[in-house]
């Protein structure tokens, strides 16, 4: 049985990009599927040194997470034209993990210009370790958002969308 895994990059503890994995999380919880949370913020992780920082607990710790999952959900913030730095020091953190799994991706940002900062991020991981890129993403403007809430019932479809999509590629794939 494939498993997975839904990670949050976001420093800021009013993270909308969080907001959407939690209710992506919550979706898959819902369709009983094996999946696992990680929440950057808690791992206390270095900056990329490719060096000392892979004796890091939290890199250890991500690092297992990455390639125990056969699919994988990120999301991240888009900060000037581009996925946070924290979403591209995981990749670098964790490196060969991503090899041959399956990848989809939740993107909040300020505004709509933006939405297609996951490209590069994508291409890399395509290109540098074979990740399938699940062709659909979500990009969504705090415009989607009332406090805690995701309240744009489009946008929370898209989620759902894409992380059935998630499963339905990595399943194809494992198959």
């Amino acid at each position: 049985m494939a498993k997975y895994l839904v990670i949050s990059t976001s420093g800021n503890p009013d993270s909308n990009s969080r907001r959407m994995a939690r209710v992506a999380f919550a979706h898959l919880q819902k369709k009983k599927v094996d999946c696992e949370w990680i929440d950057l913020r808690d791992l206390d992780l270095p900056l990329c040194d490719a060096d000392k920082c892979y004796l890091n607990n939290g890199a250890k710790k991500l690092n297992i997470a990455v390639e125990s999952a056969d699919g994988i959900l990120v999301a991240a913030p888009v900060y000037n034209y581009d996925v946070a730095a924290s979403a591209k020091n995981m990749i670098e953190l964790t490196g060969s993990a991503w090899e041959d799994k399956v990848a989809g991706f939740l993107c909040a940002a300020g505004g709509t210009s933006s939405y297609m900062a996951v490209m590069a991020y994508a291409n890399s991981l395509m290109l540098d370790f074979r990740t399938v890129i699940v062709p659909r993403f979500v990009y969504a403007t705090g415009d989607a958002f009332d406090g805690d809430a995701l309240k744009d019932k489009k946008v929370v479809a898209r989620v759902e969308q894409v992380a059935d999509d998630l499963v339905r590629f990595t399943e194809a794939l494992r198959g």
